[in-house]
């Protein structure tokens, strides 16, 4: 049997980091991460190895299997400090939560003293048990539902998300259970509002579930298709419906129609700018790894975006 001597070169510099010897040639990039794991702030999943300072390999690529010759020369890039994405979306989602509320039970300081740790007369409690279970629903999903292709993503990251969830989190609660808040007009729009975001909760909830079952543990990618679950019916005509479910049809939708808040309308056209960026992302990486991927499928919006 053959074995391989890598060479791990700066992609910046092109200085010399590390020298294999003896390299056997089934050995994945993870396990050579792994050997190359001397320096502390250079754990593996901190490196990004190449083949050439492009695109990042794989953690399962096989050396035997890449166009390399029995001296393998890849390239390192320093990924900066990582934290896993359980931590980040614990934090994220738990931040909202505990927000929403202090505003909700008017704690002192944010509103006049006289309206400390008073009660609202109008729907705002339906409004705050929607926002505090669409958050619980996440913390639990990210404990048990969730399988993450990536098991981390950079530490900085986590300042800037949470910047943007905490701080529409307050913004939107400030006016939500502010003391002189008018709600909307007629009970039948709130209703209708309770019923949109409901569904469209259970739907999102479907997804995430009909996604865990389609990714075993191991890293394996197939095509999502739709499930007995009539939830998951939406998958006939878009990539991602658990963006469709989060905005358009959408929960966040009936939370503006439950609301009418500026800031809650605000915050559904911001999330929706996003995860559009994402769905087509993820919609351009289906289509160029599937070969037989359903050609009607729409990233986030059914025959529209």
């Amino acid at each position: 049997m053959k074995h391989y001597e890598v060479e791990i070169l700066d992609a910046k510099t092109k200085d010399k980091l590390c020298f294999l010897d003896k390299v056997e040639p089934n050995a994945t990039i993870g396990e050579i991460k792994s050997m190359f794991h001397k320096s502390p702030q250079w754990y593996p999943a901190r490196q990004s190895i190449r083949l050439d300072p492009g695109k990042s390999l794989k953690d399962e690529d096989v050396l035997q299997h890449l166009p390399v010759g029995t001296t393998a020369t890849f390239y390192f890039r320093d990924l900066g400090a990582q934290i896993s994405w359980v931590t980040v979306f614990l934090t994220e989602y738990t931040g909202p939560l505990v927000i929403y509320l202090l505003f909700y039970f008017r704690v002192p300081f944010i509103y006049p003293p006289k309206y400390d740790f008073t009660t609202s007369k109008h729907w705002v409690v339906l409004a705050c048990m929607c926002h505090s279970f669409h958050y619980v629903k996440r913390l639990l999903e990210t404990l048990f539902v969730h399988r993450f292709s990536h098991g981390t993503m950079p530490l900085r990251n986590i300042f800037k998300n949470c910047t943007y969830y905490w701080g529409f989190a307050a913004w939107m609660a400030y006016y939500i259970n502010h003391p002189l808040y008018t709600p909307p007009y007629g009970e039948q729009q709130i209703r209708i509002a309770l019923i949109i975001f409901l569904f469209c909760q259970i739907g999102n909830f479907s997804i995430h579930i009909a996604l865990r079952n389609l990714r075993p543990p191991s890293k394996t990618r197939k095509i999502p298709y739709p499930t007995k679950n009539p939830f998951t019916w939406i998958f006939l005509l878009v990539s991602c419906p658990n963006y469709t479910y989060e905005l358009q049809l959408g929960s966040w939708l009936g939370f503006t129609l439950m609301t009418q808040c500026l800031p809650v309308a605000f915050f559904t056209l911001v999330g929706f700018i996003q995860m559009t960026v994402w769905a087509k992302g993820k919609h351009r990486s289906y289509l160029k790894e599937f070969r037989d991927y359903p050609p009607l499928r729409s990233p986030i919006l059914p025959f529209i975006l």
